[in-house]
């Protein structure tokens, strides 16, 4: 089979399309490519504050990701990600399905209530982190008066400086932030599923549990898992939230991943060991993301 012909009319507009996405791909280029391979170029080479002032900055290879593989504090920021991300996913992603399948049925202030819920969302997250900070304070703190009100002041204690709960703070905190996400992009997808169909599993008998068990779940099955590829990727980059609370403490007993690499850039200067770290912390959602990509794939070509 002869290949079709290219007219001038067709090169004509394939240079147009190159030349409308050119603003596009410089951006990309200057705000992300570029960045991106200068922290690489950093990683491998011996990058310190007085190298920043004009001293040499010799090539080192792997040198600067052994350090940070065999540094325990890194390995302990490890753990403490993926405590942070594992409890935000699954209380954000639960609770948020739950608001999902209550505002997908129409009643009174439907609209009212869902816009407030989205106002956890909206806010910044300095803004969130600093209003959590009020609330958990041990002496003027809000949950802490409320506990003496109802006569349970025995448990009242400063809950940020205590390591046994400061995580569970920032984790509830940044559970706080994220459900209405989850609930609005789950809304939508069910949205999106035909009302007739569960007409006719009413008809034929099902109840509830079996509608929401045959219906709903696998119709919700690539909503659910873009979804949990997003919070996935913004859980685990979370920063200021945190930062804002507790600072990485106490005893970095909230240092994740993110406030590991903050701390070695600015705090001891180590900019080589800062870029491999920054490098290994972008392994996970890439990984996700790839994944993902691969299973819709998978999924279009079995479709």
């Amino acid at each position: 089979m002869s290949r079709p012909r290219t007219t001038p009319l067709a090169v004509r507009r394939h240079r147009t399309g190159y030349l409308f996405s050119l603003p596009g791909l410089v951006f990309l280029a200057l705000l992300l490519a570029y960045p991106l391979l200068y922290n690489v170029w950093t990683s491998l080479h011996d990058v310190s504050l007085s190298s920043r002032l004009g001293g040499p900055e010799p090539f080192n290879g792997l040198a600067n990701y052994r350090s940070v593989l065999t540094d325990p504090a890194f390995w302990r920021a490890v753990r403490l990600s993926a405590l942070f991300t594992v409890g935000s996913l699954v209380f954000q992603f639960t609770i948020g399905f739950a608001l999902a399948l209550l505002f997908v049925r129409p009643f009174p202030f439907n609209g009212l209530l869902r816009s407030l819920l989205l106002m956890a969302w909206l806010l910044p997250p300095i803004v969130s982190g600093s209003l959590f900070r009020w609330m958990l304070d041990g002496d003027s703190g809000a949950y802490n008066a409320l506990l003496r009100s109802t006569g349970l002041g025995v448990l009242a204690h400063d809950w940020l400086t205590d390591p046994s709960t400061a995580l569970g703070c920032v984790i509830a905190a940044n559970i706080w932030v994220g459900v209405p996400f989850n609930m609005l992009l789950l809304l939508v997808g069910l949205h999106g599923i035909d009302p007739e169909l569960y007409e006719a599993a009413a008809i034929d008998g099902a109840g509830a549990w079996q509608r929401f068990r045959r219906i709903t779940l696998p119709l919700m099955r690539p909503v659910s898992a873009a979804v949990l590829l997003l919070g996935l990727i913004n859980t685990f980059k979370v920063f200021d939230l945190i930062f804002v609370m507790t600072g990485g403490g106490p005893v970095d007993a909230t240092t994740v991943l993110s406030l590991y690499v903050y701390e070695v850039f600015f705090r001891f200067f180590r900019f080589s060991q800062g870029a491999a770290a920054a490098l290994l912390l972008l392994i996970v959602p890439l990984l996700a993301a790839a994944l993902y990509v691969r299973r819709l794939r998978h999924e279009r070509a079995t479709a």
